[in-house]
């Protein structure tokens, strides 16, 4: 990996695109809706646009939350092959628990997604750069953005400043 070392870490949140409700079905079970599947690789198009192709996806592993992931990945082909894990936490976690798993991640990856839920998600983001930029007041919509730099290895992170958010419409 030739200047892998140099590229600064870039902490990329995601929460989920629109998703589904059917009566009966289990949380975990919805569904992305057309107009999120569209989101999803709208928000894939927009990180390749920006050079945020990630090299470790870290996804939670509800049924809408894989399909986002699996939209924002055809948007990214031929841009890069990243190692993907599904990980309960992110669907179950806090906020801390969210900041422990990435702390986890191992020093070769420079460039990390982060696919989850709200208010979690968006409760990182706000944690992460407390005094800075805000996403939005009422956090990470939909197939929403936040870009984080941390300027420290992953395991020492404990902040990361906000550095671009975008929420993807197709």
């Amino acid at each position: 990996m030739s200047g892998a070392g140099t590229r600064p870490r870039t902490l990329v949140l995601l929460r989920h695109a629109k998703a589904d409700r059917p009566a009966g079905l289990a949380d975990t079970d919805r569904p992305l809706t057309d107009r999120g599947h569209a989101d999803a690789a709208a928000a894939g198009a927009w990180m390749v646009n920006h050079g945020y192709v990630p090299d470790l996806v870290l996804c939670s592993p509800a049924r809408r939350t894989r399909q986002t992931w699996h939209s924002v990945a055809v948007a990214l082909a031929g841009a890069g092959s990243p190692v993907v894990r599904y990980e309960r936490r992110l669907y179950e976690g806090s906020p801390d628990e969210l900041l422990a798993l990435i702390r986890e991640v191992e020093p070769e990856f420079r460039t990390v997604l982060v696919i989850g839920h709200n208010p979690t998600i968006s409760q990182l983001s706000a944690q992460l750069d407390a005094g800075g930029g805000e996403v939005d007041s009422d956090g990470l919509r939909t197939c929403g953005l936040a870009v984080h730099q941390p300027e420290t290895d992953w395991p020492d992170t404990t902040t990361a400043k906000l550095i671009a958010a975008h929420t993807a419409r197709a």
